[in-house]
Parts: structure tokens; sequence; C-alpha cells
């Protein structure tokens, strides 16, 4: 079982920079694939980034390339996600998950293949 816990949300202008935190328990996250999701008012649940078990491979929506960033410390049990030059349409509430896989390189980008979620951290971006 893994519990995630999501952090470092806020209220930034446009332009400006955040980093998300998600802080992990359970002993089966460093075998797990973790993403980042996001849910704006009146849309579906969308998908960010994602980050492969040992970091080794990343990818991302094609409107958030270039400016935002995966990570993980596998060490400290804990995701990140680095947000640059944030536009007023990043706004929404960003979720960590996670889910264990079988063999590093794996990751997804579809909300279903995960099972264990954060409770979300609210990112708002003022114009």
């Amino acid at each position: 079982q893994v519990q995630l816990v999501e952090s470092g949300g806020g209220l930034v202008q446009a332009g400006a920079s955040l980093r998300l935190s998600c802080a992990a328990s359970g002993r089966t996250f460093s075998s797990s694939a973790a993403g980042w999701f996001r849910q704006a008012p009146g849309k579906e649940r969308e998908f960010v980034a994602t980050i492969s078990s040992s970091g080794s491979r990343t990818y991302y929506t094609d409107s958030v390339k270039g400016r935002f960033t995966i990570s993980r410390d596998n060490a400290k049990n804990t995701v990140h996600l680095q947000m640059n030059s944030l536009k007023p349409e990043d706004t929404a509430v960003y979720y960590c998950a996670a889910v264990f896989v079988l063999y590093d390189g794996s990751y997804s980008y579809k909300s279903t293949d995960y099972n264990y979620w954060g409770q979300g951290t609210q990112v708002t971006v003022s114009s």
C-alpha cells in the first residue's frame, strides 16, 4: 500500500514558478512509476507528466513540454514537479499518482493505470 501527499501549490502570477512535491509512504514506492495529473474546473482530469521507477525515463503532455520537469528521489520517497513559466491555463488541482511496475522503464500517461492517488494541491495562476 502506498500513500501520497502533495504540497507546494499556491497562487502565483503568470510567468512565475512553483515546485510541487509528493511525499510517499510504502515499501513499493521505489518500484513504482509516478505521475502528475491535473483537473481544472469543469474539465476532465488530464495527464501532465510521468516518470519511471528509477527516474531514467520521463514523458510530458505537449502543453507543458519545456516548462515542467518531473523528478524523483527514491531515497526520500518523493516525487516533484517543477513548473516554470506558468500560464493561467495551468490553473488546476494537481494530483500525484503511483502504480507498481515490474520493470524499470515503465511509465504511463493514462490515469486508469494508476491505483494510488494523493488528495491534490491547488495551483492558481493569475493573468
